[in-house]
């Protein structure tokens, strides 16, 4: 689920954090997981509109910054928080990085239409299923170079990307649908 949370007025006090322009942004990523750490290695290497910094989550460093949050749902999906307190999770916080990115702010506006949201939900699922999977030691996290096999007949491998192979018929007992 993403959500957006506005500063606390306590913390923002003497300024209206919705009128504030965002002049930075503070990525929390889960250090030990390999997508996000290749995630925001390719966020960190784009030409930035707005500055991205990079905060493991969880980390000492997280806590002594944002000791409001709850640094264990940091640790289970992407968080980012705007420089005047407000925290994006979830689909709505890749597309704030997006928004934050010279070449793909475009893409960041379409994504944050209704339709486009779905498509950004499905891939922050998508992501979070290969993370259980890595945690579990199944999928392609469990050896370097293995594919990630889906019951639906989607594959990814990191050699080659996606493919699709529809799931076979040796049973005789095929949906025909």
């Amino acid at each position: 689920m993403s959500t957006v949370t506005r500063p606390d007025p306590a913390a923002t006090a003497g300024r209206d954090a919705r009128g504030v322009p965002v002049l930075g942004l503070t990525v929390l990523y889960d250090a030990h997981c390999s997508l996000c750490s290749f995630l925001r290695d390719w966020l960190g290497r784009q030409p930035q509109l707005v500055p991205l910094r990079f905060v493991a989550a969880g980390s000492d460093e997280a806590r002594g910054r944002y000791p409001e949050l709850d640094h264990s749902v940091t640790l289970e999906e992407i968080t980012v928080v705007g420089d005047a307190g407000q925290v994006y999770r979830g689909p709505a916080a890749w597309v704030v990085c997006l928004w934050a990115l010279r070449e793909h702010r475009p893409l960041a506006h379409r994504l944050s239409t209704p339709s486009g949201a779905r498509l950004a939900k499905g891939a922050m699922l998508a992501a979070a299923k290969w993370r259980t999977r890595q945690k579990a030691g199944t999928g392609s996290a469990s050896g370097a170079g293995s594919a990630y096999y889906n019951g639906d007949g989607w594959v990814y491998d990191p050699r080659s990307g996606w493919t699709y192979h529809p799931p076979g018929c040796d049973s005789g007992t095929c949906s025909t649908r």
